[in-house]
């Protein structure tokens, strides 16, 4: 349930809303917009309820959510979410690049794909001190090392820093490097360490699950937000289908399916759904053109040596190509005109 309030209300009559929601055992979340302000009302709503708030001060109407999801609909929250961190404004007009190596390998690989990357526009770096591999022989990741790795470079570039949590346990030390903590495909219906991120007051990127809708991967968004936690960033990273040439389909109508259904931002991963070099440039820019707020994007300094995901990372050269057309498809898009 959403309650409707009018634009002057006072802050006397919100509060006296609040309470009367949290005195029926049900949850208030106030959204002060830009053209009205909302109360969302999150918990088991009695029948009598929607009747009740009608009559109180200030509220011009109440509406019942249908969707199971509610902190991450656009009916709850009609202005787009807008989330800054550092230098990146993610969810505004222009889209973001998160870049770097899948893996974090040593310093020298992560001070100078930091420059690169900055070089060529990124305004975030990514970097894996924690891997979920397919196999457990595979290289899986430096941990906390790495995570020491990863604020070397930010504190030679000032590039903030996006790296993967795969456990509750490592919530605290992840969150102490990163400045946005991310959940990987593998994770995304992990229910507790969803539940434990929420608890943080840092971004945190949902990537979508292997094989999860779109209404699955809201709900896992939602999770964090009923933690308390509203600066939620989803990443479409590709599904499984029937195609095996590929790691996984990209699906970019994603992009505008989630903006019409989510005010949060939505980001696309061209690296992990092709798990080719020379196919993540034409699916990034599929991705701008369908209105992704951003790409995070695998580079390495030598992608033949690199320990994790060499085969999609981009070459230095090869970012830089990427990044001049990812220019140039975003100053041409425009937003489509309509009434519904």
């Amino acid at each position: 349930m959403i309650v409707v309030m009018a634009r002057e209300t006072s802050t006397d009559d919100l509060e006296a809303i609040r309470e009367r929601i949290e005195s029926r055992g049900m949850v208030a979340q106030i959204n002060l917009g830009v053209e009205r302000t909302v109360i969302g009302v999150m918990g088991s709503i009695p029948p009598d309820f929607k009747d009740e708030m009608e009559l109180m001060n200030g509220v011009v109407e109440v509406v019942m959510i249908s969707k199971p999801y509610k902190l991450a609909s656009k009916e709850f929250h009609p202005d787009d979410t807008i989330i800054k961190v550092g230098d990146a404004v993610i969810g505004g007009s222009a889209p973001v690049i998160m870049a770097g190596p899948c893996s974090v390998e040593d310093e020298e690989q992560m001070v100078s794909t930091a420059k690169a990357v900055k070089a060529a526009g990124a305004t975030v770096m990514r970097g894996g001190a924690f891997k979920p591999r397919t196999s457990p022989y595979s290289f899986r990741g430096m941990g906390e090392d790495g995570l020491k790795l990863l604020l070397t470079a930010k504190q030679e570039t000032g590039l903030p820093i996006i790296t993967e949590v795969m456990a509750t346990d490592d919530v605290e030390t992840v969150a102490k490097y990163a400045d946005i903590l991310q959940i990987g495909a593998r994770n995304m219906q992990n229910y507790n360490l969803l539940d434990e991120v929420g608890k943080l007051d840092k971004p945190v990127m949902v990537k979508r699950g292997l094989a999860a809708s779109y209404e699955e991967w809201l709900l896992a968004a939602e999770y964090v937000m009923a933690g308390g936690n509203q600066q939620v960033i989803l990443c479409e990273r590709g599904i499984r289908g029937f195609e095996t040439f590929t790691r996984f389909t990209l699906d970019v109508a994603a992009v505008p399916v989630i903006k019409r259904l989510s005010h949060l931002p939505i980001v696309c991963d061209p690296s992990h759904s092709t798990g080719k070099w020379y196919l993540v440039t034409p699916v990034a820019l599929a991705s701008i053109a369908a209105g992704a707020h951003g790409l995070i994007i695998e580079v390495h300094p030598n992608p033949d040596l690199a320990k994790c995901d060499g085969p999609q990372s981009l070459t230095f050269e090869n970012f830089d190509m990427l990044m001049e057309q990812v220019k140039a498809i975003a100053s041409v898009r425009k937003q489509p005109v309509g009434t519904n």
